[in-house]
């Protein structure tokens, strides 16, 4: 998901009984994403601290979750996402540079990596159009290990 569309998730765009989750994706294109069953207990863990009606990532005021829920505060902000994936980041020991939009990236590309056709993980990105999708087929291992080969054929009577 796009940064925008994670924090602007709702409760009601839990689809439980199909393992779907709603995404309101960018152009008021919504679309349907799978719903891996270690992020529903996730989330249910999650939902008592806060318990908003709304939101499955509510912002946080400075008086806490409580007069959030009250005041329906809207979700999460911007900045509060990017600030705890940084935390994230630094406390996991990765040193590569990375940021939310990061995540997208890699899921496409273990997407791939794992054999899911392009067309699924267009649909997945909300991707308008296959060109689009097809730039992450670079990134994958398979491409890389590709055009090793054929350099140590060339390089090889050197």
């Amino acid at each position: 998901m796009r940064l925008n569309e994670g924090r602007c998730l709702q409760i009601a765009d839990l689809d439980t009984a199909r393992m779907l989750l709603r995404v309101r994706g960018k152009g008021n294109k919504d679309r349907f994403v799978p719903l891996a069953q270690k992020t529903l207990q996730r989330l249910r863990e999650l939902w008592p601290a806060h318990r908003s009606p709304t939101w499955l990532f509510p912002a946080v005021t400075r008086h806490g979750f409580k007069h959030s829920v009250q005041h329906d505060c809207g979700p999460i902000t911007r900045t509060a996402l990017q600030r705890a994936f940084r935390c994230a980041l630094q406390e996991s020991g990765v040193k590569k540079a990375a940021h939310v939009h990061t995540l997208r990236h890699s899921m496409a590309t273990h997407l791939l990596e794992a054999g899911v056709n392009l067309r699924i993980i267009q649909n997945i990105l909300g991707h308008a159009t296959p060109n689009t999708t097809a730039l992450y087929t670079h990134l994958t291992q398979q491409v890389r290990d590709s055009v090793h080969a054929p350099i140590e054929e060339l390089l090889k009577g050197l």
